[in-house]
């Protein structure tokens, strides 16, 4: 018995090679497209399993081999009964693996859809602050009359003057779509309203 291990879609591959179309590589499943297919065939080519034969990838000894198969012509035992279960284990695994696979992506599309709904709901509502946060105390300061300076701002939230300056900048007139004024007051201090 071989102690080459193959994964299913590896052991589909060889095992259809040998017995549709006299050991060329010509299929693979379903899901092995494009790149993947390219990735198989030098997995299976690095460990030895096919080599290329002109333009086709044939099976080579070793893949006859891993599969427990005797090569035409040549003289070994006749294949076991217990490899033959074992190949219908393989296949058994592999469908129920990709009925998993094709449980979760179904899983994964309408989780996706949701979210995708969910915020594009979202999006539609126009963005507020939040009641009482720092955020709606400076909107309240700058609706008023007098506005507010950089100062005061700093003082009642708390915040450094570069975060005072990101928020009117990013939050409130980024994010909130409000339009912000400024203007040099008589005493020389900068005040913010909004227009």
């Amino acid at each position: 018995m071989s102690t080459i291990t193959l994964t299913p879609a590896q052991h589909a591959i060889l095992a259809h090679a040998l017995e549709h179309s006299d050991g060329r590589i010509d299929w693979f499943p379903e899901h092995i497209q494009g790149g993947a297919r390219r990735k198989v065939l030098d997995g299976l080519a690095n460990r030895a399993l096919i080599a290329r034969q002109g333009e086709v990838w044939v099976v080579a000894d070793a893949g006859y081999e891993a599969l427990g198969v005797p090569r035409p012509g040549a003289r070994t035992a006749p294949r076991q009964s217990f490899v033959a279960k074992l190949d219908a284990v393989i296949a058994r695994a592999e469908q129920a693996q990709t009925a998993r696979d094709e449980a979760d992506l179904e899983a994964a599309v309408n989780a996706a859809e949701a979210a995708w709904a969910q915020d594009a709901h979202r999006s539609a509502e126009p963005r507020r602050p939040r009641a009482h946060s720092k955020q709606a105390q400076v909107i309240a300061m700058l609706q008023r009359p007098e506005g507010a300076t950089l100062r005061q701002i700093m003082d009642s939230t708390g915040w450094q003057a570069h975060t005072v300056r990101g928020t009117l900048a990013g939050a409130l007139k980024k994010k909130l779509g409000l339009t912000i004024v400024s203007e040099r007051s008589p005493g020389g201090e900068r005040v913010y309203r909004l227009a």
